[in-house]
């Protein structure tokens, strides 16, 4: 789930001297309060009913986790794609099937035995199906579809796994038909047609029924329906069809009327500083190919300063920025055709459409952060509760990790405090703050509860290399080197 870029910042403990990182600034208008230096966690830690660490035995994160590995790929009805990857297959006995299919193949055309197949012989062909573990049928899985298969490596090649949950198997290219991937592509593009078409068949009724949107998005969205299905689970747009567009131009009215309410106060000597902040943070958001052409920055800027003059209990905070762009690109790509939305040419974009996507942007990430406000009013108490249950999860789930990082003096507060702060943003490329997000939208407060399990998932993944780790300190330096290197223009937080 986590990229190499990812895995290179995973301990980088949010230091002033570390480009991208997050300064303990906790709102325009608050005075700084670092958790670190003025105390240890809160105390009165509020009860939280539906506080997802607790299990009723050790074992429940492991269940949990071995269940829903495959997620990121699977879809809800691909029980027997699971079924079918769990068969060991022979290779030995699935090269000869296919040399037989080959050869028989050539004879009835009247060609030549294709090279390497071996020598006609009066023996039957072997029934597919009789043999021990020969179950030639592929496995249909998204990340195999990217697996390369050099000319004559069949039997070496070993296909990417699905997920850590599926063994590895040898996928067989029979003789006349395409090319491995080839096949691979054409299996991912039916699945992909028909997760389609569930979407399209339950987005087309009447009245959504949400609740079975929530179960068909929890293992992804197809991009073409992705934006209709964010604004339907994040409470934006109604259920029934018909009161739909009505509500998208009523809520477009009505955030550009805060537009022309507010947005002129921003050199204000009250919001000057709030707007000052905005300005200068969003130049160093990523993906920059996006972020830096001036139409986006002036939609980001007035997305921001209008929802800080609005929430004044939490006002800007560095990092609410950076939930921003996940919505614009998904909000976007309804309107343009190329592949990647981060990378595309806004200026060609209609006015119209960049203004109902500014609308809509807005009121998607303003009910996002109705469930997570307390992760950014005065000493942002919210992000040292889900420290704190993060903590308590790992200590559950992997004692030997969390003992680990005791012993060599890392707080959670020190490496996970970015993590809740953006979500993850910053350590996930774009793409797959996308997935996830699908996740979490399907997820009764997803962003809040979820998301620690993610965090969690993270340092088990890691668990390995944590572990072997002694030095902390020189994991830091060499993190802040590396994006010093790559990440020159980035001013330090």
């Amino acid at each position: 789930m986590a990229s190499d870029g990812a895995r290179k910042q995973f301990w980088k403990r949010g230091s002033s001297k570390v480009p991208g990182s997050i300064q303990h600034v906790y709102g325009a208008q608050h005075p700084p309060f670092d958790p670190l230096v003025h105390g240890t966690l809160l105390t009165a830690t509020p009860k939280v009913p539906t506080t997802p660490v607790k299990a009723t035995r050790a074992s429940t994160f492991q269940e949990f986790e071995s269940s829903t590995s495959d997620a990121w790929d699977a879809g809800e009805d691909d029980d027997e794609l699971l079924a079918m990857a769990a068969e060991s297959l022979n290779t030995a006995v699935v090269m000869e099937t296919a040399h037989r299919v080959l050869r028989n193949h050539s004879q009835r055309q009247g060609r030549p035995r294709p090279p390497g197949a071996p020598e006609p012989s009066a023996e039957p062909s072997v029934d597919p199906s009789a043999a021990p573990g020969g179950d030639l049928r592929l496995v249909k899985s998204i990340s195999e579809s990217h697996a390369s298969c050099p000319e004559g490596s069949a039997s070496d090649a070993a296909p990417l796994q699905r997920s850590q949950s599926l063994p590895h198997a040898a996928t067989v290219a029979l003789g006349g038909a395409p090319e491995p991937s080839a096949l691979s592509t054409s299996a991912l593009s039916e699945r992909e047609a028909s997760r389609l078409d569930k979407f399209k068949h339950l987005l087309a009724g009447p009245n959504t029924d949400l609740e079975e949107l929530r179960k068909l998005s929890w293992s992804g969205i197809p991009k073409p329906v992705r934006a209709i299905t964010w604004k339907l689970l994040s409470g934006y747009l109604p259920a029934n069809v018909d009161r739909r567009p009505a509500t998208l131009q009523r809520k477009q009215k009505e955030y550009f009327a805060f537009i022309d309410h507010y947005y002129d106060s921003r050199n204000d000597e009250v919001h000057q500083d709030t707007y000052r902040q905005i300005h200068i943070d969003i130049p160093r958001m990523s993906p920059e190919a996006l972020i830096l052409q001036p139409k986006v920055t002036e939609i980001f800027e007035r997305i921001l300063f209008i929802w800080a003059i609005r929430h004044p209990a939490s006002g800007y905070v560095q990092g609410i920025n950076d939930l921003v762009t996940p919505f614009f690109v998904v909000f976007i790509c309804e309107y343009i055709d190329d592949e990647d939305a981060d990378s595309a040419d806004i200026s060609r974009v209609p006015e119209d459409v960049l203004r109902n996507v500014e609308a809509d942007t807005y009121w998607c990430m303003s009910r996002l952060l109705d469930g997570i406000q307390d992760n950014y009013t005065f000493a942002q108490p919210g992000i040292q509760m889900k420290v704190k249950l993060l903590e308590e999860l790992v200590s559950r789930i992997d004692e030997q990790v969390h003992r680990h990082l005791g012993q060599h003096e890392v707080r959670y507060l020190q490496f996970t405090f970015r993590w809740m702060n953006n979500l993850l943003t910053r350590e996930l490329p774009l793409r797959c703050t996308v997935r996830l997000w699908d996740t979490y939208q399907s997820e009764p407060e997803g962003f809040a509860n979820f998301h620690l399990y993610v965090c969690a998932a993270f340092l088990v993944r890691w668990r390995k290399e944590i572990l072997e780790e002694r030095d902390f300190q020189r994991r830091e330096d060499e993190v802040t080197d590396h994006l010093t290197a790559t990440r020159p223009r980035l001013k330090v937080w």
